[in-house]
This record gives structure tokens, sequence and C-alpha cells, in this order.
């Protein structure tokens, strides 16, 4: 067995022979030509922007802001005070409640006064109309919040899953793999050698005798022979195997 190197115990495959682009064993291992197709991708339903959501809410009507009214100034009276006695003026500029009554009621009040009320209560409105849309506009946030947020967690359960699956299956197709089959080939080559070198150990030490000291017969030689011819064939075709592996001759990698 002086042909029995020691590169035959050597596990560490060289660099594999396929070409493609993935080396992890899912893509090696698995045949191109498969029955079912690939899941389809998960593809979660566009949300609106702050734009899509303002503009399907009602839009308020356009604030109208009346044109405003000079102030009279100090010398104004109002029509309802104008034949007042100076004692009666004087005790309502002494009550300020009362002088503010008369500086703001519609029927006392002068035209700029009125103005400023109007354009006032007009932003109101249009302030109040706002806050509801708001409102409006808060509730479908939270909903479509929580409608991403459940698709979101669902993703994530379905990113799981999958992981689980393709750990599962690079697990079963590892026996499989390049460098699986590479180390399983080695073995076998040394495996085989060993057994070719106990077959001559045997033969040489026994010198050719058979049980209890008998020599062998014809027969028994002529089996012997075949049975070592076959285990060196075998051991020959492995260590050929393995140098075209070696060599990136194996078939049906390319």
């Amino acid at each position: 067995m002086s042909s029995f190197t020691p590169e035959l115990h050597s596990s560490t495959p060289p660099a594999p022979p396929p070409k493609g682009g993935s080396h992890d064993v899912s893509s090696i291992s698995t045949p191109t030509t498969s029955s079912s197709p690939p899941p389809a991708p998960f593809l979660p339903r566009p949300l609106p922007n702050d734009g899509q959501i303002v503009s399907a809410a009602s839009t308020p009507p356009p604030l109208t802001v009346s044109e405003p009214i000079p102030d009279p100034g100090d010398g104004w009276l109002p029509e309802i005070l104008r034949d007042k006695s100076t004692q009666d003026l004087a005790d309502i500029l002494a009550n300020p409640v009362l002088l503010n009554a008369l500086a703001h009621a519609p029927t006392s009040s002068h035209d700029s006064t009125k103005t400023s009320h109007a354009n006032l209560s007009a932003a109101l409105d249009q302030n109040t109309l706002l806050a509801k849309q708001l409102r409006s506009a808060e509730a479908r946030l939270a909903h479509q919040r929580s409608t991403t947020q459940a698709q979101l967690l669902a993703t994530h359960a379905l990113e799981r899953q999958w992981r689980q699956k393709q750990s599962d299956m690079d697990h079963a197709l590892a026996p499989f793999s390049p460098a699986s089959l590479y180390q399983q080939l080695a073995q076998g080559v040394q495996e085989q050698a060993l057994v070719c070198q106990a077959m001559e150990e045997s033969f040489l030490e026994g010198g050719g005798v058979g049980v209890d000291g008998v020599p062998a017969s014809e027969r028994e030689l002529t089996e012997w022979i075949r049975r070592y011819r076959e285990a060196k064939v075998l051991c020959y075709l492995r260590q050929e195997r393995k140098e075209r592996w070696d060599e990136g001759r194996v078939g049906g990698w390319r």
C-alpha cells in the first residue's frame, strides 16, 4: 500500500466547482425546477399622505373679512347718549360695567366695533370647523396606525416563519451540500484504502495458510483474489472521483 498517500486523509474540500452566486446550502442543493411557485411578496396597502387626508375632509369656506372701519376717535358719542345730561354721562363714566355694555351693545356700539365683532365671530366659526376636521383626521390616523401596526406584526411573524422554514430546509439539505459530499467521498477513499491494506496484511501474515493451519485451497485463493480485486477497484474508483473533484471536473456542477 505504498500508493496510499497522506493526502487521502484530508477532508477539507477544494474550491467548489459550482459557479453560482450563492454558497449556502439551500441555494446550492435545491433544484432549480420546482413544482411550487415562490410565495407572493407581502405588499402592504399604501397609506394616504397628509395631503390626501386633508383633501378628503370637507374644505372649510374661505374666511370673509369685512373692510375695517376707522375708529371715530375720542369725540364720538353714541346716539342713545346724546340727549343725556352731564350728570348722567358722569355716572355712566363712573360705572365700568355699564360703559362696557354701551360700547359693545348692537344698538349703541360704533360700526367699527360691529365689524370687528363680525370678523372675530367668523374666525371663531372657522376655527371650530377646523377643530372638528382635525378630530376627524386624528381618528382616521389612529385607525391607519393600528392597521399598519397589525400588518407590521403579521409581517414580522411571517418573516420568523420563513427563517424557521429556511433553517429547516438548510438542515435537511446539509448532507447533500458540496462540502458534505466531498467529506463523505474523502472518508470513503480512506476507509476503502484501509480495507485493502488490511486484506493485504492478513494475506501476508497468514502466508497462504487457511483455517487450522491447513493450506488454502485453490478455490479459497481464487475467492480471496476476487474479493481483493473488487475492493481495489472500488478504492481506485473513489480515488479517481476525488481527484476529478480536486481538479474541478465534477460532472453536473457546471
